[in-house]
């Protein structure tokens, strides 16, 4: 007869406990090493044949982006060009007008983003600046208005050619100009 251990418990007992644990942690150190081998390697990502899919239309992930830039597209309707690294060397003024005596409209593109934006420089506190993008849907018009500074931006709407946005200011006197 198998005698109790000191705390009550038969070693036998003891011994099928922990080999069991010690078999679910095998088992489950084996999915892990399982699991990081078939991540790692891409095994069944892209139907065994080594090509991708490619859509009907393309998109542009982040990962095909230039360091700091954060959108691409759709992906940017909305956002802040700056924040999502599309301004500064990744964009260019594509069409301006002036309105009133001094105060300039721009549209803003960057090909990089695949956005736009309306920028206005030499404004009033008050001065409103718009852009609207081709198709009308969702996201495709924005507007900004400038608060203490003497300019203000709009964020992006998605556009595939700097063609296709329109940048529109009205002043605060009541002029208004939009980009050709």
């Amino acid at each position: 007869m198998v005698s109790a251990g000191p705390d009550g418990k038969s070693p036998d007992g003891q011994r099928r406990k922990r080999k069991l644990t010690m078999f679910l942690a095998g088992v489950g150190g084996a999915l892990v090493v399982i699991a990081a081998a078939v991540f790692l390697t891409g095994v069944g990502g892209d139907g065994g044949d080594g090509k991708a899919e490619r859509s009907a239309a393309p998109t542009t992930s982040t990962a095909d982006l230039p360091p700091g830039v954060e959108c691409s597209g759709a992906a940017c309707a909305g956002k802040d060009p700056e924040n999502m690294g599309c301004g500064g060397e990744f964009a260019r003024t594509t069409a301006r007008v002036t309105v009133g005596a001094k105060t300039l409209v721009e549209v803003r593109h960057s090909k990089t983003c695949g956005a736009a934006w309306a920028r206005i420089t030499q404004a009033r506190p008050g001065d409103t600046v718009r852009i609207t993008g081709a198709g009308g849907g969702a996201g495709s018009r924005q507007s900004g208005t400038v608060d203490g500074d003497a300019d203000a931006y709009t964020p992006m709407v998605p556009v595939t050619s700097p063609t296709q946005a329109k940048a529109c200011a009205t002043l605060t006197t009541g002029q208004r100009a939009c980009t050709k």
